[in-house]
């Protein structure tokens, strides 16, 4: 086995791990997501995305951050082995996603009149956002145990979290819209919340932490540290989400609600793949970085494999996106949906870069690069916003495609010059040869998709993604140890030739 084999392994277990959950809570979101489609329509769902939009700002802003700082720091107590640091730091979160959830949905209570004139243009929402306070709680609250189970890296009961939690909000959302229809969106949403704040406190009580009593001086000093940190994801984050609620409502104005609707679709089909590739970053990759990100040695090492292997996963599942574009679509939602094809592959476009990027990401954040993490995410934000306002208009709603496309080719060149100078950062030998491969292969694909006759660009993108899934998984046997693969893996890879003994 070569050097690393127990690092990939890892790698591949947690992705696995958490985009096996990612893909059941996936089937659960198709068929909810196919019942929205039906029983609102595309300006019911476009409805959807508006209230979701200001739930996720309302968490972002008044979060605070909390969640991803407490990732860090939960995690860096972790690798120093202090667990007295571990329990003060989970009392610490807890209590202040508690607090920082009552404020979310006083936020919303008080300010439901302009939030509601602001985003739908009118009063005849402003019910919804009032309703919508108790969805913030939820998630506020959800954050903070949610950051325990990430940062002591319980990625099996994170994955079992994430499964509970969306299996219980299909259950009750579903029926709320089939009786409710628009009617139904806002309380749907609040018990999708409430259901992940019920997953999260099933598991997180699992957790044997050290008792500790936290004195209100002591609480004080960790929030205040805390939130210093937290402070910054929480101006990131909300940069975050307010580019795409900027891009929804620039959408709204210069198309109408339907187009929203169609946007809405396109980017939860275009993030489908690779979010499970990225939520796996999120859940193992990031903490482990964190515990040894003072050795800039052992960081480029680990992102260089975390590339590579997000590589060698995203490269055929968004070349198939882009193939099977049309047929998703009809099949996720509704042929109502048909025009949002090509927004779709704009936003493959995007992903592929994203799955690049956000590895590197990482190390700004694991560092606790506040001020560079900061400037990072504005210059994205300002990116992406001012890219939609100038193409939305001539190029309808595919203009924001494009401008997330746009996005994340200035995003990965930015961050890749930050970190080289942070820590060195270079790319593996292997990942410019990966880089070679795939990404004028998904560019190749796009373009055949775009000139030709439909029949013959979805055969050219059948063979593509063919072909890459065929190279990526000889390439994942070489980098795994046989035993670790299943049987049938390994017996179809001998039968293509493939020594699962070589280059070990």
């Amino acid at each position: 086995m070569n050097r690393d084999g127990n690092s990939y392994s890892q790698i591949v277990k947690s992705t696995a791990l958490v985009g096996g959950s990612s893909a059941v809570n996936v089937v659960v979101s198709i068929a909810r997501s196919k019942a929205m489609a039906l029983f609102l329509g595309p300006a019911g769902f476009g409805l959807m995305g508006l209230f979701n939009s200001v739930a996720d700002l309302t968490q972002s802003v008044v979060g605070m951050g909390v969640q991803s700082s407490g990732v860090r720091q939960i995690a860096e107590a972790v690798g120093a082995g202090d667990a007295r640091a571990v329990a003060t730091t989970a009392a610490v979160v807890r209590r202040s996603s508690a607090v920082l959830g009552i404020c979310g949905a006083l936020v919303l209570l008080i300010f439901a009149h302009p939030i509601a004139n602001a985003t739908f243009g009118g009063l005849d929402q402003v019910y919804g956002v009032t309703l919508l306070s108790l969805a913030a709680l939820f998630r506020i609250v959800s954050g903070g145990q949610t950051a325990l189970i990430q940062g002591m890296r319980r990625v099996q009961d994170l994955a079992k979290a994430t499964i509970l939690g969306g299996i219980l909000g299909a259950l009750l959302s579903i029926p709320l819209v089939y009786v409710l229809r628009e009617r139904g969106v806002v309380p749907a949403l609040i018990a999708t919340a409430g259901a992940t704040l019920f997953a999260s406190w099933w598991y997180s009580r699992q957790i044997i932490i050290e008792p500790v009593v936290v004195s209100w001086r002591k609480l004080r000093d960790e929030a205040s540290e805390l939130l210093k940190l937290g402070a910054t994801f929480m101006a990131t984050g909300f940069m975050t989400v307010a580019a795409g609620y900027g891009v929804r409502i620039i959408v709204l104005r210069y198309i109408g609600l339907e187009a929203a609707g169609l946007y809405q679709a396109a980017w939860a089909v275009g993030g489908l793949y690779v979010g499970f590739i990225l939520q796996a970053m999120g859940a193992d990759f990031y903490p482990r970085l964190t515990a040894v990100h003072r050795d800039n040695v052992q960081c480029r090492r680990l992102v260089n494999e975390q590339v590579q292997i997000g590589l060698l996963l995203a490269g055929p599942g968004v070349l198939g996106t882009l193939t099977m574009a049309p047929l998703g679509l009809m099949l996720l939602y509704s042929p109502k949906f048909a025009a949002a094809v090509w927004l779709l592959r704009w936003i493959c476009l995007g992903t592929a870069l994203q799955a690049i990027a956000w590895p590197m990401g990482f190390i700004i954040v694991a560092k606790g690069a506040r001020q560079a993490f900061f400037w990072t995410e504005l210059a994205a934000t300002v990116v992406h916003v001012g890219l939609a306002w100038l193409l939305v208009g001539p190029l309808g709603v595919n203009g924001a495609g494009v401008a997330y496309f746009g996005l994340y080719v200035w995003h990965t060149i930015v961050v890749y010059a930050i970190v080289r100078r942070m820590s060195d950062f270079r790319w593996s030998s292997t990942n410019r040869q990966l880089g070679i491969i795939f990404l004028p292969l998904i560019a190749g694909v796009f373009a055949s998709l775009y000139v030709l006759p439909l029949w013959l660009g979805t055969v050219v993108g059948a063979v593509g993604t063919a072909a890459s899934g065929m190279y990526s998984a000889k390439t994942l046997a070489r980098l795994l140890p046989p035993e670790w693969m299943p049987a049938p893996v390994r017996m179809s890879l001998t039968r293509l030739g493939m020594r699962l003994d070589e280059a070990r």
